[in-house]
């Protein structure tokens, strides 16, 4: 990747920061949705199409979903990793065993099923996995904290 073209994608951000017209709207209370086993899919709130998260923030399954911005302290759920190209599965109320290890996430990712086996439940926590890297997050936290993910907001909308 070149320069100019990293400096252009900054722009961009950059332009779509500062035209996002949702910063004044108040955001609707999301449901929860506690004890879920199945990835998140959809967020309860989608503010603007094909907008990325800046900064990225992961979070417990306490912290709302949806655009994070500096003002919208919100949890990326559009999460991909630019390591292994798989999108970022999300598990709300349950953290990874320590007995994980990056041979469990390549042999099982996506299959829920399988990662069930290392699944432990704990309320409040989010579990992260791609098919390399994986996470347990109790409180919102800034993505650029956790250097060695290679996980990017990979847009919200359709």
């Amino acid at each position: 990747m070149s320069a100019g073209s990293s400096e252009e994608d900054l722009d961009d951000i950059i332009d779509e920061i500062c035209n996002d017209s949702s910063f004044t709207k108040t955001p609707p209370k999301l449901k929860s949705n506690s004890a879920s086993l199945t990835p998140e899919r959809n967020s309860a709130v989608v503010q603007a199409h094909g907008k990325r998260c800046c900064p990225v923030y992961l979070g417990g399954s306490l912290s709302p979903s949806g655009i994070g911005t500096n003002i919208s302290k919100r949890a990326c759920d559009q999460l991909r990793c630019t390591a292994c190209d798989f999108r970022v599965s999300l598990f709300n109320d349950y953290v990874w065993d320590q007995s994980c290890d990056y041979l469990f996430f390549r042999n099982n990712m996506p299959e829920l099923s399988k990662l069930r086996a290392k699944m432990v439940k704990k309320k409040g926590a989010r579990a992260y996995a791609c098919q390399c890297s994986w996470r347990s997050i109790d409180e919102l936290t800034d993505l650029q904290t956790e250097q060695q993910l290679r996980w990017v907001c990979g847009k919200h909308g359709q």
